[in-house]
């Protein structure tokens, strides 16, 4: 049997695999949420009825709803629905189905933050805009986005880093991120079994992660501090 320092290096290169494809998720759903939230945040706040009512409707039942049902559903769903599996076989096929579940998940997240942030902002604000002769167009980006970012930086930080967490859900379609890999080796992997530490151990992967997060937000508000609101 394998000595704990024998099997360091092999739990370690192990976890590195996982936490790259953690991160991956991570990243790719912050590029997808993102510019998603904020559409669904216009769409939301639409004076067209029937746009406005559907959105809010489907941001009720995404966020209504675990996480973890959604990636079952839009990973199984399309395979029992038509008979067709859209996403493949392999792990990029899980990685392709958890990265639309998440990031249709955080985009409904992230669409609320937004739309607090630009409804907070004073709506004597817009008319003095529409008084100096701007457009909408300019009126948003010119008045109002600055004090919305500043306002959304906080709630915005804590949904991100509930992020960097929940991307421990994706093993339940067997994705095998960094959660995954510390679990095979209560079992057997790599030729280690029945070790529980490599499972514990990724806890430190998931705190690094989330101080690099905190301090890096924590700077930007720092910085946005000159913009008083």
């Amino acid at each position: 049997m394998l000595t704990f320092w024998e099997q360091f290096p092999i739990v370690f290169s192990a976890l590195n695999e996982g936490f790259v494809q953690t991160l991956k998720l991570f990243f790719i759903t912050l590029l997808g949420a993102l510019p998603l939230g904020l559409l669904i945040s216009f769409c939301s706040m639409s004076k067209f009825a029937p746009l406005q009512k559907l959105t809010r409707m489907i941001i009720w039942i995404v966020r209504g709803s675990p996480l973890m049902l959604q990636l079952l559903i839009i990973f199984f769903g399309p395979g029992l629905l038509f008979g067709v599996p859209i996403w493949g076989g392999g792990e990029s096929g899980r990685f392709t189905a958890a990265a639309v579940a998440f990031i249709i998940n955080y985009a409904c997240y992230f669409s609320e933050i937004y739309r607090s942030g630009i409804e907070s902002i004073p709506h004597g604000q817009y008319e003095a805009g529409q008084v100096l002769g701007m457009t909408k167009r300019q009126i948003f980006f010119k008045v109002t986005l600055l004090q919305m970012v500043k306002r959304i930086v906080p709630p915005m930080s804590n949904e991100i880093i509930t992020l960097v967490k929940d991307t421990s859900l994706a093993r339940i379609i067997a994705l095998q991120e960094i959660i995954w890999a510390g679990e095979a080796f209560t079992t057997t992997s790599h030729g280690i079994s029945g070790q529980v530490w490599p499972l514990f151990f990724t806890g430190v992967y998931y705190l690094a992660f989330n101080g690099i997060l905190t301090i890096l937000f924590s700077k930007l508000e720092k910085k946005l501090d000159y913009f008083k609101i």
